[in-house]
C-alpha cells in the first residue's frame, strides 16, 4: 500500500514537472500606449494595423492602443494618469511637451536602452532639425515619429486664372504680398469672394505659424535649454508687424484670427488661393483637392526656414524594466526605414530617417507625389518648435499676444514686450 501511495505520488509529481512550462511560460509584456487621435477615422486604422503587425512578429509583446484625442486632451490625461499611479509605458505627445513631461519627472530617457551599435546608428539616423526638440541637457528624451514642417499649399489653377505661374510660387515675403494681391477677388459690392492667403492664427497653433515668419526673418525666439525666451527683439517685431499688415494693410488675407481647422477647407473650395499648414495635410489635399495644386516651402525675408512640428515617442517613468525594454522594441520598429516610409506615405508627415528616404516604398512614392520632398528638403533650414519650461503657460500668452495684434488689440512691440515680460517672470525659477 505504502509503496503504491508512492508509486503514485512520484508520477503526479512528474507529471506536474512536465506540464510546468503550461502555467510557468511567462505570459506577454503588456503595453499601454497613447495616441493623440480621437477614436475612429483613417489614423487610427492605420495605427491599429501597424500594432497588429508588429504583435505578429512580438508574441511576446501586447500593446493596448488608448485614443485619446487631441494632443493637448493626451498630454493631460497622460500627466493625470501618471500622478493617480496610472500612467501608461508610452505616448506619442507633441515634442513641445519634452519640458513638461521632464519637469514633472514622468518620462525617462532613451539612452541606456541604446546599447548596440545598430542601435546608436539607428538614433544617429534621425534628420537633426528634429532631434532639436527630441534632446536636451545631453539626453534623448524624445524619438521623432509623426513629424512635419509647415509648407505653402497653392492652388495653380487659381494662379493661371490671375495670369500667374502656376510653377513659380512666391519665394520671398515681397512676392508672397504681390502674387497674394492679384490672386484676392471681390465682388460687384466689394466683398471679398476668394483670399490671397489664409495663414492659421486662432486656436493652439498660432506660435507656430508665426515662426514660419520669425525663422526666414533670422530671429530664433529660445534657447535650447528652454528657459530664455527672446520675444522682443527687433527681427520678431518685424516678422509680427508683416504678418499684420497682410491683413490690414496689403489686405490679402482676412482680419481678425483664422481658425487652424477652417484653412484647409477653405482652401479646398476654393476660398484661399494659398495656405500655410503642416505638410501632415498633404495626404488630405491630396485625396480631396479638385484642382492642381503645389507645394512651396516658406517664402524668405532674410533667409528660408520653418520650425519643426509633431510627435515624439516618450517612455514613462513608471514602466517596468521588461516594459521599457519593450516599448523599445515597438519604438524602434515603428521608426524603422520601411515603417516610416509607410507611415509617411499613409499620412502626409515627414519620413522622419534619410534611411527611409533610400527604401524603394518611398522612391516610387516621391516619383509619383515629388511634392512629398519639399517638407524634407525644407529641413535643412529648419529650426525646433517652441518650447520651454512651463511650456503651457508661455506657449498661451504668446499666443494672446500674437491673436491680440492680430485683432488690432495692441501693436506687435506693444504685444511682444508684454510677452517678453511675463515669460522671463515664470522662467525665472528655471535658470
Amino acid at each position: 500500500m505504502r509503496r503504491t501511495l508512492l508509486k503514485t505520488l512520484v508520477i503526479g509529481l512528474a507529471g506536474a514537472f512536465c506540464a510546468a512550462p503550461a502555467w510557468s511560460q511567462s505570459s506577454p509584456v503588456e503595453l499601454e500606449f497613447y495616441y493623440p487621435v480621437a477614436v475612429g477615422g483613417p489614423i487610427t486604422k492605420i495605427v491599429d494595423g501597424m500594432v497588429d503587425e508588429f504583435e505578429k512578429d512580438h508574441p511576446d509583446i501586447k500593446i493596448k492602443s488608448i485614443y485619446a484625442g487631441s494632443y493637448q486632451d493626451s498630454v493631460a490625461k497622460a500627466l493625470t494618469a501618471y500622478k493617480g499611479g496610472n500612467a501608461p509605458q508610452l505616448a506619442v505627445l507633441l515634442s513641445t511637451d519634452m519640458f513638461t513631461l521632464i519637469d514633472e519627472g514622468a518620462i525617462v530617457p532613451f539612452d541606456p536602452l541604446i546599447k548596440t551599435d545598430d542601435d546608436k546608428q539607428w538614433l544617429n539616423g534621425f534628420y537633426k532639425a528634429f532631434m532639436a526638440n527630441s534632446q536636451t541637457g545631453g539626453k534623448t528624451w524624445g524619438i521623432p515619429f509623426q513629424r512635419s514642417t509647415i509648407v505653402m499649399y497653392y492652388n495653380k489653377d487659381l494662379f493661371k486664372e490671375a495670369g500667374l505661374n502656376p510653377d513659380a510660387p512666391p519665394s520671398t515675403w515681397d512676392e508672397l504680398v504681390s502674387q497674394a494681391k492679384k490672386l484676392t477677388k471681390t465682388d460687384s459690392a466689394g466683398q471679398v469672394t476668394q483670399w490671397g492667403l489664409e495663414i492659421p492664427s486662432g486656436g493652439s497653433f498660432a506660435y507656430w505659424l508665426f515662426q514660419a515668419l520669425t525663422t526666414p526673418n533670422d530671429a530664433i525666439l529660445m534657447n535650447q535649454d528652454g528657459n530664455e525666451v527672446f520675444l522682443d527683439k527687433p527681427a520678431v517685431i518685424e516678422a509680427l508687424q508683416f504678418w499684420h499688415d497682410l491683413a490690414y494693410k496689403d489686405k490679402v488675407m482676412p482680419t481678425g484670427t483664422i481658425d487652424w481647422g477652417t484653412t484647409p477647407k477653405d482652401f479646398l473650395v476654393g476660398k484661399t488661393a494659398i495656405m500655410w499648414t503642416t505638410t501632415g495635410n498633404l495626404t488630405n489635399v491630396r485625396k480631396n483637392a479638385k484642382f492642381d495644386f503645389g507645394v512651396a516651402p516658406m517664402p524668405k525675408a532674410k533667409q528660408g526656414g520653418s520650425p519643426t512640428g509633431g510627435g515624439n515617442f516618450y517612455l514613462f517613468e513608471s514602466a517596468t524594466p521588461e516594459q521599457r525594454e519593450a516599448a523599445y522594441k515597438f519604438v524602434k520598429w515603428m521608426t524603422s526605414p520601411e515603417k516610416a516610409a509607410a507611415w509617411s506615405i499613409d499620412t502626409g508627415y515627414v519620413a522622419v530617417s534619410s534611411a527611409a528616404w533610400e527604401t524603394d516604398t518611398m522612391k516610387k512614392y516621391v516619383e509619383e507625389v515629388p511634392t512629398a520632398t519639399v517638407a524634407r528638403d525644407q529641413l535643412e533650414v529648419s529650426v525646433a518648435e517652441f518650447s520651454t519650461h512651463d511650456n503651457q503657460r508661455i506657449t498661451k500668452l504668446l499666443n494672446d499676444n500674437l491673436q491680440a495684434v492680430l485683432t488690432n488689440s495692441k501693436t506687435p512691440e506693444q504685444a511682444m514686450k508684454d510677452a517678453q515680460r511675463e515669460a522671463d517672470r515664470l522662467l525665472r525659477g528655471y535658470k
